[in-house]
């Protein structure tokens, strides 16, 4: 009992850094994307991806991929870099949409 109180102390007291509330900040962008997808289909009663999903996504995905860029961890990097081009090439599709629908009569 005592090492997972000594490994706690250290993870969320000694550690903590402006650098560890980056990525709590970061982490709460992935979560309320989450939320506002959750919000907007029970709202629809169907499955629904509002516009503001993929901003909390380019938000959260640009915020851990600093963080995960200072922690210097592959993997981590990878996997952010990667989604930050899926959400912003979703959201050009959006946008892109949206344009063609407002030019036609």
């Amino acid at each position: 009992m005592t090492d997972l109180l000594n490994y706690l102390h250290d993870v969320f007291v000694i550690k903590f850094d402006a650098w560890v509330v980056l990525g709590f900040v970061a982490q709460g962008f992935f979560t309320m994307r989450f939320v506002v997808q959750w919000i907007a289909s029970e709202r629809a009663r169907r499955s629904v991806i509002p516009v503001a999903f993929w901003f909390f996504s380019i938000g959260g995905g640009a915020l851990l991929l600093v963080y995960a860029l200072y922690r210097r961890d592959p993997v981590f990097i990878a996997g952010q870099a990667l989604g930050l081009v899926v959400y912003v090439r979703n959201l050009y599709f959006i946008i892109v949409n949206r344009r063609q629908a407002a030019a036609e009569p």
